[in-house]
């Protein structure tokens, strides 16, 4: 199998950061696909009450989904670092711990989510109405955990290294065979909710294999051998320094989302139809942001492990503003057709309401979002993963649970529980933005990597 790392500390950076943050980008499109196409089906060929059980889960499953794409980008960073440091022997030792740490702990936390799905149903405050179709769903889509966290460590070592196009390739195999099975369960052996769920833990487990056979196969500084998964302490240490912070400040974003969904609950169950509708197509635009602030910590991570700060300065100024352009690129066609793009969700005209009303409160905030992710991973890049950590909950939780508490008592229009969430971006990236031009800005022309 030929080499596929790529060295993001050479060559032009634009061309550069575009070419390896376009396959992340197009991933990430086919992964949120899981989700997107049961939301689908469920909403289209079974029923309403379906489609609210299932987008119910959603900020359930990112809980302990998250706290794997966290760890994984905060371990990525280390990957990154010792690969442009060309430093095969830590890199080897790192990949290893990293991977047998996810395994483990990725079998644990599903155990976890399968044993107190009823408490996390009760969290999000899930109506007696969806709440049997709920639990179903969410017991079997859980088994999916520990998926997850392998498919993400594993995904990461690739990207690291500059290989984000197998990843992609990988993610489209999936959710193509997530997409078939959805339709075959559903619409042929009439399976439900029980249906799409068994048809993502499927397509997950194929991502995985995929991704495992590349790893194992390698003919590079990154290739995987089983026989040598051992956990290294002090290395285990150093990925829990950077990837703890990351994976916990995405798991706490996902219980304050729990806390948001109990606001949109006590709407009804036409408006957990339609706002999941609706942070199913959120979601795709916001994409464009996460995709270019995983490309700017690895490569400002290469950079910094080859001594070249001036050049990941550079390439930070350059992530910005094309995620400014792509966000306009693709928000602006989402706002002025929301109804459509609701609709392919739901037919039920009540339930798209609530959906098209929450894409034109968040569509025009997508800006702010694309600061706060390029920023933060720029700072995680510097090695500050827990300052980004403080950062974003400051903002996402602090700042935004005040702001529901207060404001959902002095007005009960749904369109102050759908701004929240830009609240809590724009605080995010200010005290992001704040941290990094009063501390790291500064000490650009003497830099050194921060472990």
């Amino acid at each position: 199998m030929k080499k596929t790392s790529t060295d993001l500390t050479k060559g032009g950076i634009v061309k550069t950061i575009l070419l390896f943050a376009l396959p992340i980008f197009v991933a990430q499109v086919f992964q949120n696909l899981y989700n997107s196409v049961d939301a689908i089906i469920v909403g289209r060929y079974v029923s309403t009450s379906a489609l609210a059980a299932v987008t119910s889960c959603t900020d359930i499953s990112f809980l302990l989904t998250g706290f794997f794409t966290g760890l994984s980008t905060g371990s990525g960073i280390l990957f990154a670092r010792h690969f442009g440091a060309k430093d095969e022997k830590k890199l080897h030792d790192t990949i290893h711990t990293a991977v047998l740490f996810a395994m483990i702990l990725g079998l644990v936390m599903a155990t976890l989510g399968i044993l107190l799905t009823p408490v996390l149903l009760r969290v999000v405050g899930c109506p007696e109405d969806v709440y049997p179709l709920s639990s179903q769903y969410l017991r079997i889509y859980l088994v999916g955990v520990l998926f997850t966290a392998m498919y993400n460590v594993g995904s990461g070592v690739l990207r690291a290294v500059g290989d984000s196009k197998s990843p992609f390739v990988y993610l489209v195999i999936s959710s193509l065979i997530n997409i078939v099975l959805n339709l075959i369960f559903v619409i042929v052996f009439n399976m439900g909710v029980t249906g799409v769920a068994v048809a993502t833990i499927i397509s997950q487990g194929t991502s995985v294999l995929l991704v495992f056979r590349r790893l194992t196969r390698a003919q590079d500084v990154y290739r995987l051998s089983l026989k040598d998964l051992k956990i290294d302490k002090e290395i285990l240490w150093q990925v829990m320094d950077l990837g703890l912070p990351a994976a916990l400040q995405s798991c706490m974003l996902s219980i304050s989302n729990l806390f948001v969904q109990r606001y949109v609950n006590a709407f009804g169950s036409l408006a957990m139809a339609g706002v999941g509708a609706a942070k199913k197509i959120d979601k795709f635009v916001g994409l464009v942001g996460q995709s270019l602030g995983q490309a700017t910590a690895t490569f400002v991570s290469q950079n910094l492990g080859a001594k070249r700060s001036d050049r990941a300065f550079k390439g930070i100024r350059a992530c910005l503003i094309m995620a400014f352009i792509s966000v306009a690129a693709m928000g602006i066609p989402v706002y002025f057709n929301a109804e459509f793009f609701v609709n392919l969700f739901t037919g039920d005209a009540a339930a798209a309401a609530f959906g098209i009303a929450m894409v034109h409160v968040m569509m025009p905030c997508y800006f702010v979002q694309s600061v706060n992710q390029v920023f933060s991973n720029a700072t995680r890049g510097f090695g500050k993963s827990r300052m980004v950590m403080l950062c974003s909950l400051s903002g996402m939780i602090g700042i935004r649970q005040i702001y529901l508490a207060v404001s959902t008592r002095l007005s009960e229009d749904i369109r102050i529980v759908y701004a929240g969430y830009p609240i809590g971006w724009f605080f995010s990236a200010l005290f992001v933005c704040i941290y990094f031009f009063a501390v790291i800005y500064p000490k650009k022309k003497t830099l050194e990597v921060q472990a």
